[in-house]
């Protein structure tokens, strides 16, 4: 019993070194990208989510409608895919083109030409992580894993062993193509959320969802 008891705690101690280490990847600022000159640390960035960004003074409610360019997969150097295959980019790439087209269809009428009153978005997939098989659920309910997703859950972090997804987003005005806001977001489930750790992209599917939203809010 006492083995038991002492291995037991050895394992809890072990979690606790690991699952902070299971948190994912830090976002860069992608040196690909067309607004990479523009985009600095995000000093108002309190969840880390947002680390950079450019923005320049806009009034969004005189945009009535939008252009959403095709979704790019980023293949620069500094692009951060962890583990992720060729075939589940595509598969988040036209994730993406469909949460953000659903989302912004609530705010803005669709256009194919440029016009007045008229944004262009540019969204660029650049990194991603998977959930970690059957190890991303069973954290959430054994004690190391439950005390430290509880902890994230409340501070708005990332869970253990949970996938993520990392996207760029560049908004021009469509008649003039001047770059009207530009960054870099990474976006994840709550850390109790267990339907997201199920499935190896289940959870930057949700991220996915949450950047589509958090977008339109930005153009309110």
């Amino acid at each position: 019993m006492k083995t038991a008891t002492t291995g037991s705690k050895l394992a809890l101690a072990l979690l606790f070194i690991i699952l902070p280490a299971c948190a994912g990847i830090t976002p860069a600022a992608y040196s690909g990208l067309q607004s990479s000159s523009y985009l600095t640390p995000n000093s108002a960035d309190g969840d880390g989510r947002t680390p950079y960004r450019y923005a320049s003074p806009v009034d969004w409610r005189s945009y009535n409608s939008v252009i959403l360019q095709p979704v790019i997969i980023y293949g620069g150097a500094d692009q951060q895919f962890d583990g992720v295959s060729d075939e589940d980019k595509q598969i988040l790439a036209s994730s993406m083109r469909d949460k953000f087209t659903a989302a912004l269809s609530r705010r803005f009428a669709f256009v194919g030409e440029p016009t007045p009153n008229t944004l262009r978005i540019r969204l660029t997939l650049t990194g991603a992580s998977t959930t970690t098989p059957v190890l991303g659920t069973l954290s959430r309910f054994d004690l190391a894993g439950g005390v430290y997703n509880g902890v994230q859950a409340v501070r708005g972090g990332e869970g253990a062993m949970t996938g993520a997804v990392i996207f760029a987003v560049e908004i021009y005005d469509a008649s003039t193509s001047t770059l009207l806001a530009a960054y870099i977001e990474k976006q994840y489930p709550n850390a109790y959320n267990i339907s997201a750790s199920l499935g190896a992209l289940a959870a930057a599917q949700v991220g996915i969802e949450k950047g589509a939203e958090r977008l339109v809010d930005r153009l309110r």
